[in-house]
């Protein structure tokens, strides 16, 4: 893949620049650069105002209504998208329900569900991890049950991610019990107004409402809802944690953030005589950070070109996905270090708003120190990844 040196392709970047810069809805992006939550009404906006344009849905072809854009020029949206500083587009519906309706659900379900999902004016959410089953999925114990035409949901789903804001979940559950636990799941949607479902903020330790835990007590859903054939659920949800996997890089969100823990770095202290830069320690340990993130891109690239060429990203997400989280969280142990040399200090504009705020910069680099933590954890822990790679990539 060649990114730089194809005069369409940086036509291309130019063009998805000046629409962030002039046409993206500027209230939204100064408010998500004060390290602010943005409300459900400000999260359908900033996605309509993408899916306005036929690019929320990047990654669809044209028969479901994507823009048809060449893996290029996704990787190039969504890295300038990044660089802007745009909300990230709540993965969810059109990253990971999306491909699964338009590749396992029928007609009337692709009628039903990718017109809200493709312009960004329906939510939705995941309903995979229980209290007693988050790395170890295919433990789920949420059942539903057949009744006629109708499924009976009861259970509990924890760590949901941006429930607050959707109006639909996608659920594994337990149809069935099979001497392998594998068995017997399947995938069904449920809107979340109806009654019996129950949902309940959790607050992180960063002091954000991001997680939810959503509970269902008989609640009826139409056999229509449901994805694909009763008891083949497990395999749909590989299907989807491969997509999931692979979109934890994030690389131009994580070039700006090392540029401005570089330029911060640089800057004397406030009463102090020497840059944190000079550090020998701390430089070895910022260079080796960028290293590792040219590296993770070489990766991204050499997986969206097997896709590309017809393949998927498979197993190997897995390694994008460890590469990724613990890049990420050395990101903001470094940003700390360097923001602990200057205090309250505000920055000019030279260093990026998504650290700074409106006043001091340390706060929300807190903020996103702690939320960072929970990245090796969530979509399958890095562990649980090892452990994919070891047995099925290598083998052993």
């Amino acid at each position: 893949m060649k990114l730089s040196h194809d005069p369409e392709l940086q036509s291309f970047r130019e063009k998805m620049r000046a629409y962030f810069a002039d046409e993206y809805p500027q209230d939204i992006l100064a408010k998500t650069a004060t390290g602010a939550s943005l409300s459900t009404a400000e999260v359908r906006r900033a996605e309509m105002a993408l899916g306005e344009k036929g690019w929320l849905a990047s990654a669809w072809p044209e028969e479901f209504g994507g823009p048809g854009w060449s893996i290029e020029e996704q990787y190039i949206f969504d890295e300038e998208l990044e660089k802007a500083g745009a909300p990230t587009v709540t993965p969810m519906g059109v990253i990971y329900v999306g491909p699964v309706i338009f590749t396992f659900g029928t007609d009337a379900q692709k009628d039903k569900w990718l017109p809200g999902l493709r312009d960004g004016s329906v939510g939705w959410a995941q309903g995979y991890s229980e209290p007693e089953a988050g790395s170890d999925l295919a433990s789920l114990q949420f059942s539903a049950v057949r009744d006629g035409d109708e499924y009976i949901l009861n259970g509990t789903k924890i760590w949901t991610s941006a429930a607050q804001h959707a109006d639909w979940i996608f659920l594994l559950t337990r149809t069935s019990r099979e001497e392998k636990k594998q068995a017997g799941i399947t995938f069904i949607c449920c809107k979340l107004d109806q009654p019996g479902v129950t949902v309940k903020p959790i607050i992180t330790i960063d002091g954000k409402y991001y997680l939810s835990q959503c509970e269902f007590v008989d609640v009826r859903v139409p056999v229509s809802n449901r994805i694909g054939e009763e008891g083949k659920g497990w395999s749909y949800s590989q299907y989807l944690l491969g997509n999931e996997r692979t979109s934890y890089a994030r690389i131009g969100g994580k070039r700006k953030q090392l540029a401005d823990v570089r330029k911060i770095a640089s800057q004397i202290p406030t009463g102090g005589n020497q840059r944190l830069i000079d550090d020998s320690f701390f430089a070895s340990r910022l260079c080796e950070a960028e290293t590792r993130l040219d590296a993770l891109e070489i990766t991204v690239l050499r997986v969206l070109t097997t896709v590309r060429d017809g393949g998927s990203p498979g197993d190997e997400a897995s390694i994008l996905k460890i590469m990724a989280t613990d890049l990420a969280q050395d990101i903001t142990t470094l940003f700390l270090e360097a923001a602990a040399e200057h205090g309250n200090r505000k920055f000019d504009d030279s260093v990026s708003p998504d650290w700074t705020g409106d006043s001091a910069f340390a706060a929300p680099g807190v903020a996103s120190y702690f939320g960072t933590r929970a990245q090796s954890i969530y979509g399958g822990t890095n562990e649980i990844q090892r452990n994919i790679i070891a047995k099925r990539v290598l083998n052993l």
